[in-house]
């Protein structure tokens, strides 16, 4: 069976991308037909992109692989940090998800193993149930 890569959804972003092109937009308009020396303006929606993407990059090295009777987990863009769990152990997988995030159709994946005293949880994930099910599914065929 293929590999499975899961990223986080990038859809929470999309509203301040577009808070900031459309700042960019009017700030840019006032400076220009008003004379305003107020230049300085045009730096709130660059900050704003700016955070935008950098989060964007958080979410990009954030990644869960399903491999076989394994899940990693991996993040980090500088320092990275990896948690391996085996199938086997898998104990309970939890969907969460607020009213807006069923509207986006994005959602928390939390996994939890035997023996562990801390649940891995993966925010604003796509179609968290379908991955639940079909981690359910891996369970049900274990060894």
């Amino acid at each position: 069976m293929a590999d499975t890569t899961i990223h986080p959804s990038f859809k929470p972003l999309i509203p301040l991308y577009l808070l900031g092109a459309i700042l960019f937009v009017l700030v840019a308009f006032y400076i220009s037909t008003s004379g305003s020396p107020h230049w300085w303006l045009i730096l709130l929606p660059l900050l704003i992109d700016l955070w935008a993407v950098a989060k964007h990059l958080a979410l990009r090295t954030t990644r869960l692989i399903i491999e076989g009777d394994l899940i990693k987990y991996e993040s980090g863009f500088a320092a990275k940090q990896q948690r391996t769990l085996v199938i086997q152990k898998l104990q309970d997988v939890r969907v969460d998800q607020s009213v807006l995030e069923r509207m986006m159709g994005i959602g928390s994946l939390s996994l939890e193993t035997a023996g562990e005293t801390s649940r891995l949880t993966i925010e604003g994930i796509d179609n968290p149930g379908q991955i639940a099910a079909m981690l359910h599914d891996k369970m049900q065929h274990r060894g």
